[in-house]
């Protein structure tokens, strides 16, 4: 009973790739950085996985003499570098046209029509930090109960409200209503929810997120594998950024640490197919917040629980490690960063210490996916599973 087990580090880059400039970004390395101001950091795990073997990721954790996984890393093929581009490009779908994005904010005409289906006027329509501007006009809602929009350089709109003053069934709805508007010259990826709780300025956002995407233009390796009768299980946002297409069953997550202990408990059961799970809090919580430190902290938490994982995996379960973008934490701004991904691969059935070298796309992830499940695969990508398999 063959399975995968996919899981993204969500944002953790290993140093830009020859097109960043293009993308507003010099000199980017999520993991280079945080490990230049915190040289400290203990990954033991993730070395033996060769996380410091990865072509030129050597220098700088250090490479492991003893590798039990196969490691690489793998170039973005598609037009962007935010969320459901780099999602879906593992799944195997090349984006190249990227979703619009509206730095500037949004379009007085779209603002208009938005507010005349809520109901009510909105505060904010600029990019910013979802943490800052629930600062700046936090106690302006409140008062007022008009909710909070505002954008960053990804294609989305996001909406902050106060739990106590616009409940999160109202504020689903209000997304509902933004996303069924925001389509052809408005269309965005993503639309977001962005509770927040607290009092006094003194706020902090929840774990009742949602997104609200677009569903990918044609099937994915989730659809292959849900088509061939298989379980699809998503853990954390894939649901959302997938908008349920090609999945069988989801849960929700709070945190980095409830996905591992979701990720865990379904490894427990029966099932064949694959578990997808994504890891936000690296990039919610430390890269978007510039928190090199703090991001530090997030890898050494999940590199204690990657023995974990491991102890619960079947004899033919497969594991691999990767990311969906980068968000370089020592940057300007606050916006994702132009990278490579890491890629490690981890199983009984696997050879150790396979060197792959720099994958052609991420979609070669989801071609590997397909090829180990034995599923057809209609997408992008080239499966490197012979390189791997015993």
């Amino acid at each position: 009973m063959k399975r995968a087990v996919l899981i993204v580090l969500d944002s953790l880059g290993v140093g830009e790739m020859a097109d960043a400039a293009k993308f507003g970004d010099v000199n980017v390395d999520t993991l280079g950085h945080i490990v230049k101001e915190l040289p400290s950091m203990q990954i033991p795990n993730l070395q033996r996985f060769g996380m410091g073997n990865i072509d030129g990721v050597e220098p700088l954790i250090g490479e492991s003499s003893e590798i039990i996984a196969d490691f690489g890393k793998a170039k973005e093929l598609s037009n962007g570098k935010d969320t459901i581009t780099g999602h879906w490009e593992i799944a195997g779908i090349i984006t190249q046209v990227p979703f619009l994005t509206f730095h500037e904010g949004f379009p007085k005409e779209f603002i208009r029509q938005f507010e005349k289906e809520i109901g009510t006027e909105v505060l904010g329509n600029y990019a910013a930090s979802g943490t800052e501007i629930i600062k700046v006009l936090g106690e302006e809602h409140i008062k007022t109960g008009k909710p909070i929009v505002y954008t960053s350089a990804d294609s989305v709109f996001q909406i902050a409200a106060h739990e106590e003053i616009i409940p999160l069934d109202r504020l689903y709805e209000i997304c509902r209503i933004a996303r069924k508007l925001l389509v052809n010259e408005w269309q965005v990826g993503r639309v977001i929810a962005r509770p927040f709780v607290g009092k006094n300025g003194e706020y902090t956002r929840t774990s009742n997120r949602r997104d609200f995407a677009v569903s990918p233009p044609s099937d994915t390796v989730l659809d292959n594998i849900k088509n061939a009768g298989k379980t699809v299980w998503a853990v954390g946002k894939i649901e959302d950024i997938f908008n349920k297409c090609g999945i069988t069953d989801a849960v929700h997550t709070q945190n980095n640490m409830d996905g591992v202990d979701k990720t865990v408990e379904l490894l427990k059961q029966d099932f064949e197919g694959l578990i997808f799970t994504n890891l936000v809090d690296f990039d919610s919580q430390y890269g978007h917040r510039r928190n090199p430190v703090g991001y530090a902290g997030a890898i050494e938490d999940f590199d204690r629980r990657l023995p974990e994982i491991m102890e619960n995996m079947k004899e033919e379960d497969i594991l691999i490690l990767c990311a969906d973008h980068g968000n370089d934490p020592t940057y300007s701004g606050f916006d994702h960063t132009r990278e490579f991904v890491p890629v490690m691969v981890y199983g009984a059935k696997l050879k150790q210490g396979v060197n792959l070298g720099t994958l052609s796309s991420f979609a070669d992830i989801g071609a590997t996916i397909a090829d180990y499940l034995e599923v057809p695969y209609s997408c992008s990508g080239k499966s490197f599973l012979k390189r791997v398999l015993k």
